[in-house]
């Protein structure tokens, strides 16, 4: 995890020099924009910024299986994107308020977009939201789960303060409860479904699939089984690079 210790109190540093670093750091992120999420690795070690390197191509049957939850599905699969995620993954999250949420509705009809999970140890929440979300689907309501996961996610996945990432399994286990009464899913059979063997399966598998496909941290997308590597440091940057990605295998 990053040093917490701000290396500014440190001994020797005047309060010249302190107040000039501070008005550096506003100036840069002003002038960045919204500075782009750090990735979350499979180890728990610090998050290094941008995305995996070393884009690879994956097989289709390793990224997508034929029940696998889908957000989009277009006739023919010509562009299909897999999204390895975590759903209490705040990078996931950023991911999905700025890009992949306007993806849907912008890309609609004209790709398949996949989803897969991919929880890491670092987020206690990441594997019951994932068995939330799974367990929706049996009930044919995945999109709807997977909506309101982020959409609400600073109320079951950040604790209170919104500081770090919550270890509360009781609060965020009503939170689900709520967003399986809001969706109009079978509360009884939502939580046998949850604890599932059926469910504990599905998100195994989409874990080994995502080892396989070489997935060490989240977001990791694919267009085509070709590893997508983002190269910008905003999230307009980013949403860029995957659109001209996504129009370029449209118009091929």
């Amino acid at each position: 995890m990053p040093n917490t210790k701000n290396p500014l109190t440190r001994k020797g540093v005047s309060s010249n020099t302190v107040l000039t670093l501070v008005v550096m750091l506003v100036a840069v992120v002003v002038i960045g924009g919204v500075l782009l999420f750090n990735r979350s690795d499979a180890q728990g070690n610090a998050p290094q910024g941008g995305a995996a390197q070393g884009a690879n191509t994956v097989a289709a049957d390793v990224l997508r299986k034929p029940d696998s939850n889908t957000l989009l599905e277009a006739p023919g699969d010509k562009v299909t994107v897999v999204e390895f995620l975590d759903y209490q993954c705040p990078a996931c999250a950023g991911y999905y308020m700025n890009i992949t949420k306007k993806l849907e509705k912008d890309y609609a009809g004209r790709i398949t977009f996949v989803t897969r999970n991919f929880p890491l140890e670092m987020h206690p929440l990441a594997e019951p939201a994932a068995r939330a979300a799974e367990a929706a689907a049996l009930q044919g309501s995945y999109r709807e789960m997977y909506h309101a996961l982020y959409d609400n996610y600073e109320s079951w996945a950040r604790t209170a303060d919104g500081s770090e990432a919550s270890a509360d399994l009781e609060r965020a286990r009503a939170r689900f409860d709520d967003f399986a009464r809001q969706i109009g899913l079978d509360l009884d059979r939502f939580h046998r479904d949850m604890s599932s063997e059926q469910v504990t399966q599905r998100v195994e598998r989409d874990k080994a699939d995502g080892a396989k496909a070489g997935v060490t941290s989240t977001p990791t997308f694919f267009v085509n089984g070709e590893e997508f590597t983002p190269a910008g440091e905003t999230f307009a940057e980013v949403d860029a690079q995957l659109r001209a990605r996504l129009d370029e295998a449209l118009t091929a």
